[in-house]
């Protein structure tokens, strides 16, 4: 992979992520799962947006998230996602420009509006998220720029995005031209609600077309249905090259089909908000992988990038990531 041009281009929801802090009662009241991504329409995304308290509005999306984070560490990126031509959308892909990325999918200019993800963030820094996925449903085999994902070592695949037929298309297409040019293929699991609406379809997916697996403890049992993470691990090892389990402050599990290997969190004084956590972890170890770096090495970015995340509301890097690592290995 020593020819291409980029780390990593990523797949993904286009959102814009719209933060609020709230308790448990709000939750209650309007019917949210903590901790959990809800799909919503357009007229629920007005009703919660409108009951929210003070917002702050930053891009998002997971696959996007990891790309910035990937960009802040130094990578070289891309992104293929699909925004509609209005004021989110604008604002969207000047963000993610902004870091560095290539993003030339065009805008919509008709159809669902950009989308929004509003998260409310309670007092133990859990992130409970409503999704209005508006112009992201339409992403599909024609919006993969293939020259793109033959130029970048590892395609990323986020797996919130597989709730769309067309996009189940458009992930088997990016991975088979990803194949082709000899390089490796990325999934993010997600969310657990969105393994059990999919199992079936992400095992074959997995088996058949991804190098690399992300999942968290919860996306992990939920795949093999298990509540047990060490049985999950010895279901998972030898289905895919890498898989990398994320545990929180239990820090991380690599796994491959010769052993598994354990690293500990990056120690935070303070937890603010999780919301890209699993995002940020995946940044790091991709950004370890397309250097060749040993696995504990790749885990141990992840833990860092993610530990610099969750000390902010937000889930694109506040400290540039380069500078973070410099300054700890001096």
């Amino acid at each position: 992979m020593t020819d291409a041009t980029l780390d990593v281009v990523g797949i993904g929801n286009a959102i814009v992520d719209v933060i609020a802090t709230a308790d448990d009662a709000f939750l209650e009241q309007h019917g949210m799962t903590k901790g959990s991504m809800m799909l919503i329409d357009e007229q629920r995304a007005e009703q919660i947006y409108q009951a929210m308290g003070s917002t702050v509005i930053t891009s998002g999306g997971s696959a996007g998230n990891t790309i910035a984070g990937i960009a802040s560490l130094g990578g070289k990126t891309g992104f293929i996602g699909r925004v509609r031509q209005d004021a989110l959308g604008d604002a969207y892909r000047h963000d993610i420009t902004a870091t560095g990325a290539t993003f030339s999918t065009p805008a919509a200019s008709d159809g669902p509006a950009t989308a929004r993800c509003l998260i409310l963030v309670t007092p133990d820094a859990q992130r409970t998220m409503n999704t209005f996925l508006g112009a992201c449903v339409n992403l599909g085999p024609n919006d993969i720029d293939a020259d793109l994902v033959r130029s970048a070592a590892v395609t990323y695949l986020e797996g919130y995005l597989y709730d769309a037929p067309s996009a189940m298309e458009a992930f088997h297409a990016a991975a088979g031209i990803a194949h082709d040019a000899g390089r490796k293929v990325a999934l993010s699991l997600s969310d657990a609600f969105c393994v059990n609406r999919h199992r079936d379809a992400f095992k074959r997916l997995v088996e058949r077309h991804v190098d690399i697996l992300f999942a968290n403890e919860a996306e992990i049992e939920a795949l093999f249905e298990t509540a047990s993470l060490h049985d999950a691990i010895a279901q998972l090892q030898g289905m895919t090259e890498i898989a990398a389990v994320t545990r929180s402050e239990h820090g991380s599990v690599v796994v491959t089909p010769e052993q598994t290997i354990e690293v500990p969190a990056h120690p935070v004084d303070h937890v603010v908000d999780t919301t890209g956590a699993g995002d940020l972890y995946a940044a790091g170890f991709l950004f370890g992988y397309t250097r060749g770096a040993p696995m504990h090495e790749c885990a141990r970015l992840g833990s860092l990038a993610a530990s610099e995340i969750i000390g902010h509301f937000g889930a694109r890097p506040q400290t540039p990531l380069a500078a973070l690592v410099r300054s700890l290995s001096a």
